[in-house]
Order: C-alpha cells, then sequence, then structure tokens
C-alpha cells in the first residue's frame, strides 16, 4: 500500500512536530486489540439475569390488508411471557426519522416483505421462535405496486399510504421530490449550443449495508417506570425521540447507552428493535434481549435506494460543458426513512463537481412495496455519480478527448458556484485530484505468458487459466456535501472534564457519539490531549445523559462532535489559565497547556496543572453548530443547501474475463481531498473501506427484489467484498484546509464509496467496449448472455 499526503506547498513538518497522540498523529484505536483477538463485547454480547428474548412475527407478502391476527396459541407455549400486536401499543403508532408514517408494528396492512406484525418475548429464543410460528395472520394478499409506472400511477395500481394519509413533502406515490434549473435550464436554444450531445439511462441496484454485527440490543424496565435500552445504533437521541411517544413516556424516562456496534454505514440511522426491545421489556416488567438473525436483519433495516437515471449532456468541440439535463428515479420502498434528504442530494450533486452553465434537474424518490430504503454511505451522491461519470466517459469519446483531461477541462475550483447557486468558498482541486491520481504509478501490464494464474479473475476458483484476459483502466471524481443540510440544525455537544486522578491531570471526554468504527473514540482523545496538553484522556460511554451529538453519519462526527470538543476543551483551557491568573497574577499573554504544565512561550513552565487544579474539576459543556444553511427552493432547487463539499478521484486497473465474464479488480488508487488529517492512520482506513464499498456495488453486490420479495436475504446468496477480493489501495491525501471547519478539516468517510464505483464500472468498458449503464457488472452483462 502506498500512502501519501501533500498539504498544498507545505510539508509534514506540522504532523511530526504534533504529539504523537494528538492531532496529526496516529495513535491506535483503544478498541482494536480486543476486536482483533475477538474480546470485544458487541450489543449481541449483552447479558441480564432473568432476561427474557425477545422475537418479531414478520410478513410473508410485499402487500397485503391484515383481515385477523391471533396469538392465543402462541400464549399457550410454555415459557412464553407475551405477545404483543398493534393494539398493546400505549402511545401513538407512527413514528419515522422525517415523517411518521411507519407503525411500530402493522395495523391493518403490510407495505413490504418482513414488515413486523407481532413480537413475542419468552425464556430462551428458541422457545420465542416457536410461539411466533403459532400466530394466525389471515391476510388478503393484493398485487404489489414495485415498477415506476406502477408507481406513478395510482388510479389503475393504487396507493401504497393513503393520499394526504401523512403529512409528506410528495403527493400519490411520489414521497418526496425536487427539482433543480440553473442558467437558462434545458431549452431548444440551449442546445443549439452545444456540437456534441450524448444521451444515457442508468441503473443502480438495492445494495445493502451489510455490516457484521446484525440488529441487537436490551431493554431493561426500570423503577421509575421508564426504561434503559443498551443498543447499536447510529443517533441516541433521535431514536429517543421516536420512541417515547409510542411508549407513551417522557423522554427523560427512556435512556439509551450505546453498545459495540458491529458496523452500520446508515444502515442503524432508523429504528429497528428498539421500540419492540422496550415494548415487551414494560410489558412484562423482565429485561427483554432481541438479536436479529442475518435473514433479519436483511428485512430490518433500510437499504441503499435503487435508481434509474436519465441524462442528456451537451458541449463544444473543445470540450467545454454547456447543459446537462437529468432526472433520478429513486425507489424509496414502503417508508419514507430519509428519503426526502437523499433526493435533496442526488437534486443538489446530481450533476457531478464541473462547471455547467445551464442545468435542469429532477429528481424524485417514489413510494412502493419494495424493501424500505433510506440512508447509506454517500447516500443520494452515490447513484447520481454513477450516472454523470458515466456520461463523462461517452461525452469524451464522442469528442475524442482523454477522460480526465475533459473532467479537468470542466472541474469547479473554489469561488465556483454549483447549479444551486451556492459558492464554493473552500479549497475545491479537483483537476488537482485528477492529475495526481493520473500521475500515480500503475501496476506492472498484464503478460498473459507469464503471469500467477491465482492472481487472474477466477482462479481461485479454478475456473480461468489465463484465457481470454483483457485489461482496463478507469477514472473518476465525485462530490459529496458534509453534515445535514437545507436548514437543519445539525449540532453536536460535548461536555469535557479536567481533574487530577493519580498525582496526574486528567481529561474526561463525555458525548452521545455513536461510535460504530469510523474511530471518533480515537479523534476526541486526540482533541482532548492537543487542546489541554495532556495525556491520560478517558471516553466516557455515550449515552442519552449528555445532550445530542446528532448522527454518525454525512461525514460529520469529526467536523461536528470533533468541534464541540475542541470548544468545550478549549474552555477548560481558558478556565484553568483564568484560574491561574488570579491566583498568581501572571499577565503573560502567551501561555498555553503542554506536557501537564502552564507554561509561556517568553517565560518558560509557570505551574504545573496538578498544582493549579488541586482538588477542583473543570467540568463544561458546549455545542458546536455550523454555518445555517437554508432549504432548497422547491422548483429551482436554488438555496445555500450544503455546510461543506468533499471530493475524491479513483483510478482503477480490472483485468476481464471476457469468455467468463469475470472481474478482478487489480489496483484501485484514490486521491483525497480531507482539509486536515486528524489521524492519518484512521483517514487512510476510511478512505480505503469507502473504496472497498464501492467496489462490492460495481460488481457483486445487490439485494435482489423480485415483485416485491426480497431473493437474497443472507451472505451465501448477498455477496460482499472479502480479502481476495480487494485489492491494493494507494491512497494520497491532500490537506487544504477549510476556513469554515474546526482546524480545517473535511468529512472523509463518504467521498471515496461516492467517487470508486463508476471508476472501476469505466475499466470494465475500457477492457471490453461495452456500453455497461447498470451496476452491479454482472457476468451476463459481459458475456452477451443476459
Amino acid at each position: 500500500m502506498t500512502t501519501r499526503t501533500i498539504q498544498g506547498e507545505k510539508n509534514l513538518q506540522n504532523i511530526h512536530q504534533a504529539s504523537k497522540d494528538g492531532i496529526g498523529g496516529s495513535p491506535l484505536r483503544p478498541d482494536g486489540n480486543l476486536k482483533v483477538r475477538g474480546e470485544f463485547a458487541y450489543s449481541s454480547d449483552l447479558w441480564h439475569e432473568d432476561m427474557l428474548w425477545g422475537t418479531a412475527l414478520r410478513s410473508p407478502h410485499p402487500r397485503a390488508n391484515i383481515l385477523s391476527v391471533d396469538v392465543s396459541e402462541a400464549l399457550k407455549v410454555p415459557g412464553v411471557y407475551a405477545v404483543l400486536t398493534h393494539e398493546d401499543i400505549p402511545g401513538t403508532k407512527f413514528y419515522g426519522l422525517e415523517i411518521q408514517d411507519q407503525p411500530a408494528l402493522a395495523i391493518d396492512k403490510v407495505r413490504y416483505h418482513g414488515e413486523a406484525i407481532a413480537l413475542v418475548a419468552a425464556d430462551h429464543p428458541e422457545t420465542a421462535r416457536r410461539a411466533m410460528k403459532r400466530i394466525r395472520v389471515e391476510y388478503e394478499v393484493l398485487t404489489p405496486i414495485t415498477t415506476e409506472e406502477q408507481c406513478l400511477d395510482p388510479a389503475t395500481y393504487g396507493y401504497v399510504h393513503e393520499p394526504h394519509e401523512y403529512k409528506s413533502h410528495g403527493s400519490g406515490n411520489v414521497c418526496h421530490s425536487q427539482r433543480l434549473v440553473s442558467g437558462l435550464g434545458v431549452t431548444d436554444e440551449v442546445r443549439a449550443l452545444a456540437d456534441v450531445i450524448v444521451k444515457g439511462s442508468y441503473e443502480v441496484g438495492m445494495q445493502d449495508q451489510a455490516f457484521l454485527g446484525p440488529e441487537s440490543g436490551l431493554a431493561v424496565p426500570a423503577e421509575d417506570g421508564g426504561v434503559d435500552l443498551y443498543v447499536a445504533t447510529q443517533w441516541l437521541h433521535v431514536d429517543r425521540q421516536q420512541m417515547a411517544p409510542v411508549l407513551a413516556l417522557p423522554e427523560e424516562k427512556v435512556r439509551l447507552t450505546l453498545a459495540g456496534v458491529g458496523g452500520a454505514f446508515g444502515g442503524r440511522e432508523d429504528l429497528s428493535m428498539q421500540i419492540h426491545a422496550c415494548l415487551l421489556a414494560l410489558h412484562t416488567g423482565k429485561p427483554v434481549k432481541i438479536v436479529y438473525a442475518r435473514d433479519e436483519s436483511f428485512f430490518g433495516h433500510v437499504h441503499r435506494h435503487p435508481a434509474t437515471m436519465t441524462y442528456e449532456h451537451g458541449a463544444t468541440l473543445d470540450g467545454r460543458l454547456v447543459f446537462a439535463d437529468c432526472r433520478i428515479v429513486l425507489d424509496g420502498g414502503a417508508y419514507a426513512s430519509a428519503s426526502p434528504a437523499v433526493v435533496g442530494n442526488a437534486a443538489s450533486l446530481g450533476h457531478g463537481p464541473y462547471v455547467i452553465p445551464n442545468v435542469r434537474m429532477e429528481a424524485l424518490a417514489l413510494y412502493s412495496n419494495n424493501p424500505s430504503c433510506g440512508a447509506m454511505r454517500g447516500f443520494g451522491a452515490v447513484q447520481a455519480c454513477f450516472g454523470y461519470e458515466s456520461q463523462m466517459d461517452k461525452l469524451a469519446t464522442a469528442l475524442g478527448m482523454d477522460p480526465v483531461e475533459l473532467r479537468q477541462l470542466n472541474a469547479v475550483t473554489q469561488g465556483d458556484l454549483m447549479p444551486t447557486g451556492q459558492e464554493i468558498d473552500a479549497p475545491a482541486p479537483v483537476a488537482e485530484l485528477l492529475q495526481r491520481v493520473k500521475d500515480m504509478p500503475l501496476p506492472p501490464p498484464l503478460d498473459p505468458e507469464n503471469v500467477d494464474v491465482r492472481t487472474l479473475p477466477g482462479a481461485l476458483s479454478n475456473t480461468s487459466h489465463g484465457e481470454g484476459i483483457v485489461r482496463g483502466i478507469g477514472y473518476s471524481v465525485g462530490i459529496k456535501n458534509v453534515g445535514f443540510s437545507e436548514g437543519f440544525d445539525d449540532y453536536s455537544t460535548a461536555r469535557v472534564r479536567l481533574e487530577v486522578i493519580g498525582g496526574e491531570p486528567v481529561a474526561m471526554v463525555h458525548t452521545a457519539m455513536a461510535e460504530v468504527g469510523q474511530g471518533g473514540v480515537t479523534v476526541h482523545a486526540q482533541i482532548a490531549r492537543t487542546e489541554l496538553g495532556v495525556e491520560q484522556v478517558t471516553i466516557h460511554p455515550a449515552n442519552t445523559e449528555v445532550g445530542s451529538a446528532g448522527s454518525t453519519s454525512a461525514s460529520r462526527q469529526t467536523y461536528m462532535t470533533g468541534g464541540a470538543v475542541k470548544l468545550a476543551a478549549e474552555a477548560v483551557r481558558t478556565e484553568l489559565l483564568d484560574k491561574g491568573r488570579r491566583r498568581y497574577g501572571w499577565t503573560h499573554r502567551d501561555l498555553a497547556l503542554v506536557g501537564g504544565k502552564v507554561v509561556s512561550a517568553s517565560a518558560g513552565v509557570l505551574v504545573p496543572m496538578v498544582d493549579l487544579l488541586g482538588d477542583e474539576a473543570i467540568d463544561l459543556t458546549r455545542e458546536h453548530h455550523h454555518r445555517p444553511t437554508e432549504p432548497f427552493d422547491r422548483e429551482t432547487g436554488q438555496g445555500f443547501g450544503h455546510v461543506q463539499y468533499t471530493f475524491c478521484a479513483n483510478r482503477a486497473v480490472v483485468d476481464v474475463d471476457v469468455e467468463l465474464g469475470l472481474v478482478k479488480v487489480v489496483e484501485l488508487t484514490a486521491v483525497q481531498d480531507v482539509g486536515k488529517a486528524l489521524n492519518p492512520l484512521s483517514v487512510v482506513g476510511q478512505i480505503q473501506g469507502g473504496c472497498t464499498q464501492a467496489l462490492g456495488l460495481a460488481v457483486m453486490e445487490e439485494i435482489v427484489v423480485r415483485d416485491g420479495k426480497v431473493r437474497n436475504a443472507s451472505f451465501t446468496d448477498y455477496l460482499i467484498p472479502t480479502i481476495l477480493d480487494t485489492p491494493p489501495i494507494p491512497v494520497e491525501i491532500l490537506e487544504l484546509p477549510d476556513p469554515n471547519a474546526p482546524y480545517g478539516l473535511r468529512g472523509v468517510g463518504e467521498a471515496p464509496t461516492v467517487s470508486a464505483t463508476p471508476s472501476i464500472v469505466a475499466a470494465i468498458r475500457n477492457a471490453t467496449g461495452l456500453a455497461l449503464t447498470r451496476v452491479p457488472v454482472r457476468p451476463e452483462h459481459l458475456t452477451g448472455t443476459l
């Protein structure tokens, strides 16, 4: 693996000068060794004496009316403590991230395959499952609404939700829509300005987050009538906000503590088992644990929206873009989840990181009887990037231009306006990223006469011995927003405490940030060490006793909660130094905390921090709010909608067996501007992880849905990249500070997932000459057997 860090015209001096475990260093994760040794406690490992096990009965139909539910036989099973339906819900029966359209338990109908209908609590998980199978449900099975044509013709095919049933952003079976028009839009007069016009239709399949730790948690009823929930989630406070009305409890009586999370990627942003476990615990008066089986996990969380897209681009003969006309249709499935935000991202970013004078865009999410879709890494931008980057390659071919040069010619830079009218007011080194990724060394060329066949497509399965292998190279670049957008008050809270323990100054950091693998627990400690000059930092368990940290999504946690930790630590430092000024009469203006001491650049060490603190502790809480954004105009798409933009460029090298339709990604290179690498090792890991998920979408990952039913709800049939599928991923990091962000940083985790998929498909096209308008690319797409 090759990793380089470039800081504009600077070098690595400030990283080398940084504290080994402070900002700019790469201390190892505190949970890393435990996870590698298999000793880390995940939420599925939770245990409580006298606890019960919960499970749910789920619908075998994607669309049906429920005529009756009979739980009497289930209640007769020895060891069963409760069987609940929607009639046992004490509060409101609906919840949702943005639109409260999802019932905690199905009421009179089911809208997707796997929807929960009833709950069982028993003294053993197998007992709960046996009882669940005795519940009798009488259905009136209906024809599911699953295609765009059916969704957009409710007069013929019906409604997933009755009209005006919920406060929605759309109408009929349209959950949400967003239009965007910039410049002159796309008219006949604008088209006439283009010398070359290319059109394309593209499709993205339904990808799963495929986290290895299934949904799980433990609900414990409390003496005050409330409930304590220990759960793997991405957003403790919004979980509580949705749960409390259903449980008919005030929020302060619904207390959440983060349990060990085995991956998330957006799939834990919505509720899964949270309400169900708490309902059973409060009903039985006993702790209740729920752990999903793998197939239930596929039904129990949202997925990446599948998309169909049409694009039309016009350019002059010298390669300057004139217009882009785009339509993106996202299948949101049965419930809204995060679909409105996904649509906003697709519409505002769906033209790519390019200067395009005239843009017309329509993006919409549909209600259907397919599985619900919501947040997944890079949401909205991933689907769009495959569309617009495929168009860039098609346009380069039509113009006879190098595809990288075409992208560079039209690349945005600082000071340009997005089609939304928002100015890019921070570095936007898109052309430089492309040049750097192009200039990185290529792997050795393919030599079929002298090659280890184990490195070829399919060779590990003994299906290929070097025949029909061709190599291709492809490029792409993408754009992603950071943080929540469109006027959402996206804030985070942090509490920092400084005190003397065991004769040393020790800082404690307490936030509600969900650590889902992104490394926030490491970075927060680095920030505290840097701002307070201490070595010992403890991270308090994340829970709802402190203010919200927002969701661990949208590449926002280091920016937002890291920013809150910085503010809180700075406030603690200020109070400590003020205490010293009052006690000792210091007049120095150059005070700092270094190595556990108060120092002055002009006077040297003034006092050890332990002497200044004594028996007192300084304990302060601060909130970090980013600069305000505003909703996009619904008809024009204009508005200052995003906090920050982030960019990544990729180059993929692939070998393709054109006879068998097999693909091996030989190398997947990434160059990304991260603003400031607070932990360079973690940053590289995030970029490589994002590239790997993008590889999965490119060539193997898809939930197969037929007539509304999931056909491959297992890791036997839903394939994710293993170590044998993952190529070397050389990474080059640029550090061009964003003046609006803490430490100048940019969100990192999503951008490579956005940009890498199109580079892999471009490389396959380069190798085969095929159009390839759909991902994942399957063997039959390459052999002509589809």
